[in-house]
């Protein structure tokens, strides 16, 4: 992990929203595709629906102390993970009678964070570092960070499939690093395991004081493509395109996204290496936690509710409520990421029609929906694509069935019939049986 030279000056915040606020609107020109606010009972795991917890000491297979060294078991245990009732979610690393430290460390269900082509995704989390500094500090490691989606299931290909470091701090010190890993390890074009960062103080109260607002922007929109770091709106980091060979580039880049993660880890390399010694030591104290008020996910160009004749970009989030027609389906609000509505009470010869939906000169090859499923055992269908008529040829779909309720949202990919142009689309619905199977949310399309 970096470890960039500190600045000395301290820029001055304006005055901060409450812990606990709800998730910001869009900014004028996107559109959310997802976030978690951490509403809910006080002791409460994070939504299954949105996060996995990680237990043990690494991934089954994979490195061992999660491949930095950190001595800490993470765990599902309230004691180290769960809502506090005000709107955020607490991580806190204990330290046991034994000796022992346990944490905890999420990452999201969703694995294709990325933005479409010509878009730039904006990944935030406004969030606390564990309010404890000094020989107290030692060893502490708060992040909130990104991986590729090959590493779920593989562990062996990091850092080729790319890390965006969004927020890491070690020790209690005021500052926050923003760092991306590539290419191989050790040395090659992100000087691994180093990786390319940088470092700066968070303005106005300190990073461990006060909840801070974290950012990190891949833009596609830009030639050659940028990455960029935010602490508080304001940009301290940034890559190139540029400045890495194409291969390194499109290893990271050229996959189907990328999932978050947020934890605290105990001791490692990064901590290790800032204090010139092993932690955490016998001052280390126990119980601080990471405080996260919210996670977001935005896209640029996102006009997801046109104006009647407005194009709609088929690259963007496509809210299924935003149809112009359709045959035996109702509206209904959404306990989703966002809110809203989706469409519901959807079965065998179901429609959604959507005029002018824009895919440009570059054919889309692919579809993706997010949908949920309270259909009784054996009860399935088809979600399907189609041009111009809701009985045209199929372009391609996925089969679905009973994901865990009508609100269990996950989101399924399918490879299309490649289309281009200005077309009117389909989405359409058939299952062998009579029963309702599925609820729709949105869907996007991508190359």
């Amino acid at each position: 992990m970096a470890a960039a030279a500190l600045p000395a000056a301290v820029a001055t915040a304006a005055p901060a929203p409450p812990a606990g606020a709800s998730v910001p609107p869009p900014p004028d020109g996107w559109s959310l595709v997802w976030s978690d606010d951490f509403d809910g009972p006080a002791g409460a795991r994070p939504s299954s629906a949105n996060w996995i917890i990680d237990t043990g000491h690494g991934y089954p297979g994979g490195p061992a102390n999660w491949g930095t060294g950190e001595i800490q078991r993470y765990t599902a245990d309230p004691a180290n993970i769960g809502l506090d009732g005000g709107g955020n979610l607490r991580i806190t690393p204990v330290k046991s009678s034994s000796g022992e430290w346990t944490s905890a460390r999420i990452e999201t269900q969703r694995t294709d964070f990325k933005p479409a082509d010509g878009r730039v995704l904006r990944i935030e989390g406004r969030l606390q570092m564990p309010n404890v500094t000094g020989s107290q500090a030692l060893g502490y490691w708060p992040a909130f960070w990104a991986l590729g989606s090959p590493y779920r299931g593989n562990y062996q290909n990091w850092p080729a499939i790319g890390e965006f470091d969004i927020m890491e701090n070690v020790n209690g010190i005021n500052s926050v690093w923003g760092v991306l890993h590539c290419g191989t390890n050790p040395g090659g074009a992100c000087n691994e395991s180093t990786g390319i960062g940088a470092s700066r103080t968070c303005p106005g109260s300190t990073c461990q004081s006060a909840m801070h607002t974290f950012r990190f922007e891949w833009d596609r929109s830009a030639s050659p493509n940028q990455l960029r770091w935010y602490v508080d709106g304001q940009q301290y980091h940034s890559v190139s395109q540029s400045q890495l060979d194409a291969t390194t580039w499109a290893n990271m880049t050229q996959h189907a996204g990328y999932f978050l993660l947020l934890n605290v880890a105990m001791g490692g390399a990064f901590p290790n290496g800032v204090a010139g010694h092993g932690t955490p030591t016998a001052d280390t104290v126990s119980g601080r936690p990471m405080l996260v008020d919210y996670v977001a996910v935005w896209q640029s160009g996102g006009g997801t509710t046109p104006e009647p004749g407005d194009p709609v970009d088929a690259r963007s989030i496509i809210q299924a409520e935003s149809r112009q027609a359709q045959s035996g389906t109702q509206l209904e609000t959404t306990t989703d990421s966002g809110g809203g509505q989706n469409v519901g009470y959807i079965g065998n010869g179901d429609w959604l029609r959507y005029d002018d939906v824009a895919f440009g000169g570059t054919a889309a090859t692919q579809f993706k929906a997010r949908v949920a499923s309270g259909a009784s055992a054996g009860v399935s269908g088809l979600v399907q694509v189609r041009l111009d008529s809701p009985t045209g040829p199929v372009l391609g779909g996925f089969a679905v069935g009973d994901t865990g309720g009508w609100q269990s949202w996950r989101t399924i990919p399918a490879n299309i019939s490649g289309v281009t142009g200005t077309r009117t689309v389909y989405i359409t619905f058939s299952s062998g049986q009579p029963a309702d199977f599925v609820n729709l949310n949105w869907f996007t399309f991508s190359s």
